[in-house]
């Protein structure tokens, strides 16, 4: 699936959909010693983004991007997701928040696997309401049509290739219309013609809705057809790369 070179994201306000200030995080080594990950990371994504991460293992990209997610807490710093400043929110805020605001695919797709693909979609609304509805079916079809398997809507995740899975974990992703979304390795475990499908698909949404993506990748080629990439080395961000797309 070739990307359209002429297609033109819509103009956006530059608002922060994502900031980090000051971001560092430390592990304890046993009772007096510890070692520190992330040391004063300043970051800040807007909406309609496309912005890769990049680095080597044990750079601190996954340590980053479960802060950014709200799955741990930083030592010391302030993460604000849409203007909102998460240091101030207790555990409970912090998860409506992230249902909300976040959306998540990984290189593994996390599908239950005697589901359909419809249902997957339909989880995080389910556990939302703490009910399905039309309105919710509705939907989850809506997505799966947008992503482009609305024909297999009623399949089991587990007669499906690898790249529709991850398709399906995309819609789902896009379920609860976050206004970020966080892709980590999402084309890792795919063939060539699949990570490429894939990634067309994550950018084509990106132009039409304006949402945001944070794709962490080792994949240089892949990164170069995001807005920018940062390199993260040693916990510390490195000069970010502009990587404008047409």
């Amino acid at each position: 699936m070739a990307e359209d070179p002429t297609a033109k994201r819509a103009v956006l306000p530059r608002v922060p959909v994502m900031e980090l200030k000051g971001i560092r995080r430390s592990y304890r080594l046993g009772k007096k010693s510890q070692i520190e990950i992330l040391h004063g990371i300043d970051l800040v994504l807007h909406r309609g983004e496309f912005l890769a991460l990049m680095g080597p293992s044990g750079s601190g990209k996954s340590t980053l991007l479960n802060i950014v997610g709200l799955l741990d807490r930083p030592t010391a710093g302030e993460v604000f997701i849409n203007g909102e400043d998460t240091s101030k929110l207790g555990d409970a805020d912090i998860t409506r928040l992230r249902g909300h605001a976040i959306g998540f695919v990984f290189q593994e797709h996390h599908l239950l696997s005697a589901f359909t693909a419809a249902e997957n979609v339909m989880l995080p609304m389910v556990v939302d309401h703490d009910f399905s509805s039309p309105a919710i079916i509705a939907r989850a079809r809506a997505l799966l049509g947008q992503v482009g398997l609305d024909h297999v809507a009623d399949h089991k995740s587990m007669n499906m290739s690898g790249g529709e899975q991850q398709r399906v974990a995309i819609a789902r992703a896009l379920a609860m219309r976050p206004a970020l979304v966080l892709a980590d390795e999402p084309t890792g475990n795919l063939d060539s013609e699949a990570a490429d499908n894939v990634l067309t698909l994550m950018r084509q949404i990106n132009r039409d809705s304006g949402t945001s993506f944070l794709i962490v990748t080792h994949n240089l080629e892949l990164a170069k057809r995001c807005d920018r990439i940062i390199d993260v080395a040693d916990g510390r961000l490195v000069m970010p790369t502009e990587h404008l797309e047409p």
